[in-house]
Formats: C-alpha cells, structure tokens, sequence
C-alpha cells in the first residue's frame, strides 16, 4: 500500500512539474497538460521497445 501512495506521489510530482515548465515555456496551461499526459505514455511505450532490445543483447562479457 505505502509502495502505491509512494508511486502516486511521484506521478503527482511528475504531472505538476511538466505542466509548470510548460507552461513557464509556452504560456499555455492547455499545452501544459497536454504534454504532461502524452510524455508518460510515450515513456512507457520508449521503454517497452528499449527492453526487447536490451533483452536482445543478451548477457554480454568482456575477456579482458
């Protein structure tokens, strides 16, 4: 329960500082909220793809 709340915060932190550098960039609240909802699930779909490829990789060793 307490890991949830812990993520929840740190999504509330996460939407009030993009809207606010957005805003503070454009002047536009509706941007700012805008860009605030659409980046975390661009993330979420960048990171998807990122651990097919590093899964892909494989474990890798050096022989020095």
């Amino acid at each position: 329960m307490i890991k949830m709340l812990k993520m929840t915060s740190q999504l509330g932190v996460h939407l009030v500082v993009a809207v606010a550098v957005t805003y503070a960039i454009t002047g536009s609240l509706v941007l700012g909220g805008a860009i605030a909802l659409i980046e975390p699930v661009c993330n979420v779909i960048a990171g998807h793809f990122h651990e097919k490829a590093w899964a892909r990789l494989g474990p890798r060793t050096s022989s020095g």
